[in-house]
């Protein structure tokens, strides 16, 4: 089946569950999903029941797309995403974010977890702009031109009046919200200390194995983007070890932030 069918399919089946007109999509990355709970009118629907779907495998990520109301705003949230380490195929791991504009979406909130280069842990960054040393482009292949044209800007991928707004309610929630640039490696492993000091000096402030194919495929479709990474270990060659076990406790500690900084941008948009 052609990727546009797929689409339409897949957005036919959300409407006829009762999901309609989702203002805004969150995507949620690692020990984040529990953001999603607080949905509320919900309707949550497994992956593994959506027809074109991905599957999560991930520690941390529930495997859920949830709807309803968050913050007075109706939001389409997915709890846990795909990755191109997991060994999805580009197509799979931003095919949420095709449906979520095909759905009426006008923008989405994009989480993750990601080494500090620049922060350490238990830092929220705004995204600001992002290096693509994944190798990959999920536009590769024939353009659907009903999302957007054949060679999309990416000047301003990231939102500049949706990072505005996140700065402002961060600083009346006294939440001290960062800004800087998440640089994309495939995963997984974690990088080497020479990629890290390679990182540093190509201007990186974090770096993660997700996000970027999902905002190349957001700014293809013209949807609005607000990144945000929360900086759960310090990047490889700053501390002794790094592992997964790190990245769940540090979100853990840091969530309440997140998820009320989340909730009053999703107010104030």
């Amino acid at each position: 089946m052609k990727l546009m069918n797929k689409i339409k399919e897949t957005a036919q089946f959300l409407k006829g569950k009762g999901i309609a007109a989702p203002e805004f999509g969150l995507i949620l990355g690692s020990g984040l999903g529990e953001l999603a709970s607080e949905i509320e009118n919900g309707i949550s629907i497994d992956y593994a029941n959506i027809p074109n779907w991905g599957r999560s495998t991930v520690v941390g990520h529930a495997g859920k797309l949830v709807y309803g109301e968050l913050a007075g705003r109706k939001v389409l949230a997915l709890q846990g995403r795909f990755h191109f380490y997991e060994g999805n195929p580009m197509e799979v791991v931003t095919f949420p974010v095709r449906v979520m504009r095909a759905l009426g979406c006008e923008g989405v909130i994009v989480t993750n977890a990601a080494g500090g280069v620049e922060y350490g842990p238990g830092t929220l960054m705004a995204i600001s702009d992002h290096i693509n040393l994944t190798g990959q482009n999920p536009l590769i292949g024939a353009n659907l031109d009903e999302f957007g044209p054949r060679f999309p800007d990416m000047s301003d991928a990231y939102t500049k009046a949706y990072r505005e707004k996140a700065h402002a309610v961060a600083e009346k929630l006294g939440i001290d919200l960062k800004e800087g640039v998440y640089l994309g490696v495939t995963g997984p492993t974690y990088e080497t200390p020479a990629e890290i000091r390679a990182f540093q000096t190509l201007g990186a402030s974090a770096v993660g194995m997700s996000t970027v194919p999902e905002v190349i495929v957001a700014a293809h479709s013209g949807l609005k983007v607000l990144g945000i990474s929360a900086i759960t270990n310090f990047a490889a060659g700053f501390q002794s070890e790094l592992n997964h076990e790190e990245v769940v406790e540090v979100t853990e500690r840091i969530k309440e932030n997140f998820k009320g900084l989340v909730k009053a941008i999703l107010a104030e948009l």
